[in-house]
C-alpha cells in the first residue's frame, strides 16, 4: 500500500466534480419538481414520526394523493457535501423500506426528502448536493422526484417554492401524532373543493 498526497490536477478535477454534484436554486426551480399540496402537514407527519435533530435527513414515498407509503431517517456523517455519496445512501434507505418502480412507464410515487440543519432558512452548498442526491436516487429507484424541505431553527422551508412556516422547527416538539395526521378543516363554501376534501378524509 502506498500512501502521499494526490496530485495537485488529481485534487482539483476531484474538486470540480464535487463541485458539479450539487443543484442551484433556479436549476431546481426549472426541473418541473412537483409541488406538495399541503405540505405543512407533510412536514408535521415527518416531524412527528421522525423527531429529526440537526444533520438528521428523512426520506419519504407519497402515494398519488400524498399520503405516506414509506419513509426512514438516518443522521448524516460528518464529511463533505458531495451529491453522489447523498444518492448513495438515499438510494439505500429507499431500497430498504420500498420495492422500486423501474418496470413502470411513468413514475407514480414521489420522494420527498426532509433535512434538519443548523445555520438558517437560506439555500446552501449542502442543500445544492441533497437535491442533486435526491433527484439521481429517485431516477434510479422509479420515483419521481419531489420536494426538498430544509428544517432549521427559523422553521420549515421548501427549497425552490419559497413555501415555509415557523413550525415545526428544529427545536420544537412534536405534535401529537394524530394531530399531525388530522385532515384539514374543509373550506365554508361547498363546491368540488369540499367534495374533493371529503372524500380524501374518507379515504383515511
Amino acid at each position: 500500500m502506498t500512501f502521499g498526497f494526490a496530485p495537485a490536477s488529481a485534487a482539483a478535477s476531484t474538486s470540480a466534480a464535487s463541485a458539479n454534484r450539487m443543484l442551484e436554486p433556479a436549476e431546481w426551480a426549472a426541473a418541473g419538481i412537483p409541488l406538495l399540496r399541503n405540505p405543512r402537514e407533510v412536514v408535521s407527519g415527518l416531524h412527528a414520526r421522525h423527531h429529526p435533530q440537526p444533520a438528521t435527513a428523512v426520506i419519504a414515498v407519497l402515494d398519488p394523493d400524498e399520503r405516506l407509503r414509506a419513509s426512514a431517517s438516518f443522521v448524516r456523517r460528518p464529511a463533505p457535501a458531495d451529491g453522489w455519496m447523498f444518492r448513495n445512501v438515499l438510494l439505500a434507505q429507499l431500497r430498504r423500506v420500498i420495492p422500486h418502480d423501474l418496470r413502470r412507464r411513468t413514475p407514480v410515487r414521489t420522494a420527498v426528502l426532509l433535512y434538519c440543519r443548523e445555520g438558517d432558512a437560506r439555500w446552501t452548498e449542502e442543500d445544492g448536493a441533497w437535491m442533486w442526491g435526491l433527484r439521481d436516487a429517485c431516477t434510479l429507484h422509479g420515483l419521481r422526484c419531489g420536494a426538498y424541505i430544509t428544517l432549521t431553527r427559523d422553521g420549515w422551508q421548501v427549497l425552490g417554492e419559497g413555501r415555509g412556516g415557523r413550525r415545526p422547527h428544529s427545536g420544537s416538539a412534536p405534535e401529537p401524532f394524530d394531530t399531525s395526521e388530522a385532515p384539514p378543516p374543509p373550506p365554508r363554501t361547498g363546491g368540488a373543493a369540499s367534495e374533493v376534501l371529503r372524500r380524501a378524509a374518507a379515504a383515511r
